[in-house]
């Protein structure tokens, strides 16, 4: 993505505001903090439990814009070999990742013997963490070692997904598809969100592939390239008829979110004063961290609920105080990470040495309970 496409701050304050959000649902999510707390604000928590939970659809939606404005911005490939280009995401993504599944391995292991909740998960197997390191735990049904990850590998299927639309485009060999290239590539992707909308997206068993997510994610590549076009009408026509026409055939209230979000995109975009407006400072700062935050976050978040619940399992308001100390110390965390680990230069041995520590970590896990 081009450095002043992805680093605005509108779109860094709106993506802060969904990782805020997300970290909070799973604070409501996952106690026993949040249950000891629940009575001083049950509302909040209810909404906290059941709506925040769908900021991910904003994200899908910005992930979708900026994979338009790196790959095809004006709808034809301008990357060079496929191949490389998803090679280089998965280390992108995989290396602090990776670091902070290391991460929840250990504070897992810390907290099992003397915290019992279904929020902790359980000693990794050998094939578990194999299948996450290679993002590949959901598509195979491996429990989850930590909060959202599968989040991580859907990302990852969309952008390789968007990646061959572009590459399958550019081989054409007729003339003809090479003249109307921009046109077909962009054609493909709005078929690609009329299947997902209208289709998979209404069956849950294809909720660990690509295509179920691909009308949030295709969405906001459309907004890209309405952001862009002289005269955005059709592009706004076109949105709103594949979002409308999906929530007809079954109201998703996360798909209404998702069109939403996008059709504001647009509006944001090509209004100079808004796309210029210089954002929240703190909200600012989340968003350009937002992906180390949402790693991270479950880690922080089980180590302070094991402690807090632990020492104080009848005090809601030192429960609620735990919250947020959770909170803000999963965005200090997630500063280290960021810091320290996304903003480096990844490599393919970087990443190897990761996934072999992660893997090490999770066998002595595994011994020690054995022997424990």
């Amino acid at each position: 993505m081009s450095q002043n496409t992805s680093r605005l701050p509108l779109l860094d304050t709106v993506k802060g505001t969904a990782c805020a959000a997300i970290v909070a649902h799973h604070l409501a999510f996952y106690g026993p903090m949040s249950d000891i707390a629940q009575p001083l604000a049950p509302h909040l928590m209810a909404w906290l439990y059941d709506y925040a939970r769908m900021a991910v659809q904003i994200f899908l939606v910005l992930g979708g814009y900026l994979a338009a404005a790196s790959l095809a911005p004006e709808g034809v490939a301008r990357f060079g070999q496929a191949g490389q280009q998803v090679g280089k995401r998965f280390v992108r993504l995989v290396v602090p990742y990776v670091v902070a599944l290391l991460v929840t391995v250990l504070i897992s292991a810390l907290v099992r013997p003397w915290m019992e909740h279904p929020s902790v998960p359980g000693d990794p197997s050998l094939a578990q963490l194999i299948t996450h390191a290679l993002l590949l735990h959901s598509v195979v049904e491996h429990e989850s070692l930590s909060a959202g990850v599968w989040y991580v590998a859907i990302d990852f299927q969309l952008f390789t997904l968007s990646v061959l639309i572009f590459a399958a485009v550019r081989a054409l060999p007729s003339a003809a598809a090479q003249k109307w290239a921009s046109w077909l590539g962009r054609a493909v992707v709005v078929a690609g969100v009329a299947a997902s909308l209208w289709g998979f997206n209404r069956d849950a068993h294809w909720d660990v592939w690509a295509v179920y997510f691909f009308g949030a994610y295709g969405l906001g590549m459309m907004a890209f390239w309405a952001s862009r076009a002289p005269r955005a009408s059709g592009w706004v026509v076109c949105m709103a008829l594949l979002g409308l026409v999906g929530l007809w055939l079954e109201y998703r209230a996360r798909i209404a979110l998702a069109l939403v979000t996008a059709l504001l995109l647009v509006w944001a975009m090509r209004t100079p004063a808004v796309r210029q407006w210089r954002g929240v400072g703190p909200l600012v700062r989340l968003g350009q961290m937002s992906y180390s935050v949402f790693l991270i976050h479950f880690a922080v978040c089980l180590l302070v609920n094991a402690v807090v619940s632990g020492l104080w399992p009848d005090s809601p308001w030192l429960n609620a105080g735990g919250m947020l100390l959770a909170f803000s110390l999963a965005m200090v965390a997630g500063q280290w990470l960021y810091r320290t680990v996304e903003l480096r230069t990844p490599s393919l041995p970087t990443l190897l040495r990761w996934q072999a520590s992660l893997v090490a970590a999770g066998v002595l896990v595994q011994l020690g309970s054995n022997w424990g």
